[in-house]
């Protein structure tokens, strides 16, 4: 669970915590369905990012750009904090991920992505304008940080959790129990569903196992309604004489 807690996947190790048994069930929700703790929808996220926007304080903008971004490159927070100018491709628009912020006894710090591998991620067109702003207004420094808090510093989870009251909005919103690190789930269940290969997909999450990348496919109702016909063709099919069939046994 401390391991945990340093990866940015949870806030706090639930054993330390008052009602750390549904801290619990989401961890094991999370290992089993990561597609039910995604938003439905663009709507819902545009939503959410101008209310945490609107909730903090002086209203800082980078709160929003900070979740949006997230969630349209499936990213986990601290990644989005180590985000540097030169890690942007502005003629191919992807995003190379090489490091992440991670709090320690010292403060935040940045090292090296989990499992310490380097990863292409793709900008869609709907952050295109907010990145391109952002390297505009920083110019060429190749190592200055495309997202930062309000006075400069870098961003963590618990960091955007308390700047926009992140828990009271997400409950007035009717998301009680969304975390940060569901908007990286957000952004794998959208591509998944959009049709992303599974190996892609897994390249783009930067994750070790395939099974971890298979949990967010989800096959829709017409696939399974394919997968029968196709059987039922496949039975229907004469056999050959010297094909398989059944043995008493």
């Amino acid at each position: 669970m401390e391991q945990a807690v340093r990866d940015g996947i949870i806030d706090r190790n639930p054993a330390r915590v008052t009602g750390w048994q549904r801290e619990y069930q989401r961890a094991e929700d999370e290992l089993d369905d990561p597609r039910s703790l995604a938003l439905p929808d663009w709507e819902t996220l545009s939503k959410l990012a101008a209310a945490l926007v609107e909730r903090s304080a002086d209203r800082y903008a980078g709160w929003g750009d900070v979740v949006i971004f997230a969630a349209c490159t499936a990213a986990r927070i601290g990644e989005v904090s180590g985000v540097r100018v030169g890690d942007i491709d502005r003629k191919a628009w992807t995003w190379t991920v090489r490091r992440q912020t991670t709090p320690s006894p010292g403060g935040a710090v940045d090292k090296g992505t989990k499992g310490k591998r380097a990863r292409v991620v793709p900008l869609i067109v709907e952050v295109r304008d907010l990145v391109a702003r952002r390297l505009d207004a920083l110019g060429s420094n190749p190592s200055a940080r495309l997202f930062t808090g309000p006075r400069g510093g870098r961003i963590t989870t618990a960091v955007l959790r308390d700047a926009t009251h992140w828990d009271d909005e997400v409950t007035r919103l009717g998301y009680e129990h969304l975390r940060r690190h569901d908007l990286r789930h957000t952004g794998l269940t959208w591509m998944a569903d959009a049709g992303v290969p599974v190996h892609v997909l897994r390249k783009i999450a930067g994750h070790g196992s395939l099974t971890t990348t298979q949990r967010y496919l989800h096959p829709d109702m017409r696939s399974i309604s394919e997968a029968g016909a196709a059987l039922s063709a496949h039975l229907a099919v004469r056999r050959s004489p010297d094909g398989p069939r059944l043995r008493a046994v």
